[in-house]
């Protein structure tokens, strides 16, 4: 099977994916499958890079590069397409509504999933209907009206990934500092009602053919306030499966598979959840349909747990 994977991308976190792919490359079934790296720059560029065993930040210049001037005919010579690159152009569905519109084959979400997942704020209007539990929240984009604010909040670009642009206010000043940073990454902005009392929570779900394998429960242990860009790629924080109370878990994993059916989500996903300790409540963060592959990633561990060998895992996921 001819496999072609994509990572890089414009993107904020065009590193991540360089990180990620790196795992692919490691534990993909090299006698099952037969691959393609094509790295993508800033610039949208393609690049074929030929014989590279890993993956950095500098890959241009650090590997034997051609550049692709047929995207879409290059992308045709493959029984599917891996897009190994996380936030815009992959997660928001960009790239997918390229590939469904020449018949590429690819792994993951369709288009209008991906975009719906990736929009934080279209994933809480559609989950608010079916009365999925989430923190209180409020939209930013122009004006906002301190005085209706019950500090603390978290601020966040409504499109971006990885914890990035994303900051914790415990007033007005600090507020107004956290919009100004997530406006590098978004015009749209996600203001939610900071629960400093909690426990991070995920749940990983891999779609094997029509069977969802919905994970046990995953926590980050960090020594910080909240998991935030440097504890997840840079201190490497904690992953464990958690100690939580049994009825917190089941709580928790039907709410991921309802929220993955409803977002008619595919292959792949890891949903984030927060567990209110003072008030006994659970709350959905939010849904990554291109989660992490990195050596400290929790969606490759909550999968492996389940008796699934990261060798298996990448097969599950390219085997429609």
């Amino acid at each position: 099977m001819n496999v072609l994977i994509l990572f890089g991308g414009n993107s904020f976190e065009h590193n991540i994916s360089c990180k990620s792919v790196n795992f692919i490359i490691d534990n993909i079934d090299k006698e099952k499958f037969n691959y393609k790296l094509v790295g993508i720059d800033f610039n949208n560029d393609w690049y074929i890079v030929n014989g590279a065993t890993k993956i950095d930040s500098n890959w241009k210049k650090n590997n034997s590069i051609v550049k692709i001037d047929n995207i879409i005919e290059f992308a045709k010579k493959f029984d599917i397409v891996f897009p190994m690159i996380h936030g815009n152009t992959v997660e928001d569905g960009k790239l997918q509504s390229m590939f469904e519109l020449y018949n590429i084959n690819y792994v993951g979400c369709n288009s209008i999933s991906s975009l719906m997942c990736y929009d934080k704020m279209l994933t809480k209007l559609i989950l608010e209907k079916y009365n999925i539990p989430q923190v209180p929240y409020i939209i930013y984009r122009n004006e906002i009206k301190y005085d209706n604010i019950d500090f603390p909040v978290i601020i966040k670009p409504c499109k971006c990934g990885s914890s990035i642009g994303i900051t914790v206010a415990h007033n007005k000043k600090e507020m107004k500092k956290g919009i100004k940073i997530a406006k590098k990454y978004d015009s749209k902005i996600l203001i939610e009602q900071y629960i400093e009392n909690n426990r991070e929570l995920e749940c990983a779900i891999l779609k094997d053919k029509k069977k969802l394998i919905v994970s046990d429960i995953g926590e980050i242990i960090n020594n910080g306030k909240w998991y935030d860009y440097e504890k997840k790629y840079v201190c490497e924080s904690k992953t464990i499966i958690s100690n939580i109370d049994k009825n917190v878990k089941e709580q928790i994993k039907s709410y991921s598979k309802t929220i993955f059916n409803l977002l008619d989500c595919d292959k792949l996903s890891r949903l984030d959840f927060l567990y209110d300790l003072d008030n006994k409540k659970i709350y959905f963060n939010e849904i990554n349909t291109i989660p992490g592959f990195t050596k400290s990633s929790m969606f490759p561990k909550l999968i492996k747990n389940e008796g699934i060998n990261y060798k298996e895992i990448i097969t599950k996921i390219l085997i429609q």
